[in-house]
């Protein structure tokens, strides 16, 4: 099966106390199954791109979760539920806060569910020690 795509609407809070809507791009491969590649963009501009455990972004559509320089939570917003997260480099700078629509994320988080159930995660250690030692 090939990897899982969405575009989600993403709004950035921005430090003044307005909204910047985004874009992101928020993909799953099974090679890849404990994580979520988001890249974030706008009409012109490609930002960064950021990876996310799977399991914390689906815990943070229900409850607060992570700690250090990813957080996830649910929040209500006038444009109905979201998710939360907070991203901070790891120097302790400002960061950002980001509201992915929460509708769009459960409904990607499904179909990846779809590639690889929940819990059916594998890693093998011993072909990642070997690609790693080969370079």
């Amino acid at each position: 099966m090939s990897p899982v795509s969405a575009l989600i609407s993403v709004r950035l809070q921005a430090a003044a106390g307005g909204v910047v809507p985004l874009l992101g791009r928020f993909s799953y491969d099974r090679a890849d199954p404990y994580a979520v590649r988001a890249r974030f963009f706008t009409q012109d501009t490609g930002l960064p791109s950021w990876c996310f455990d799977r399991q914390m972004l689906a815990e943070g559509l229900h409850r607060p979760v992570g700690e250090g320089d990813v957080t996830f939570r649910p929040q209500w917003t006038p444009d109905g539920e979201a998710v939360r997260a907070e991203l901070r480099d790891s120097s302790g700078g400002q960061g950002a806060v980001l509201l992915f629509d929460a509708r769009a994320l459960a409904r990607f988080l499904d179909e990846t569910y779809a590639v690889v159930a929940p819990g059916a995660e594998t890693f093998d250690a011993d072909a990642f020690l070997d690609e790693l030692l080969a370079r």
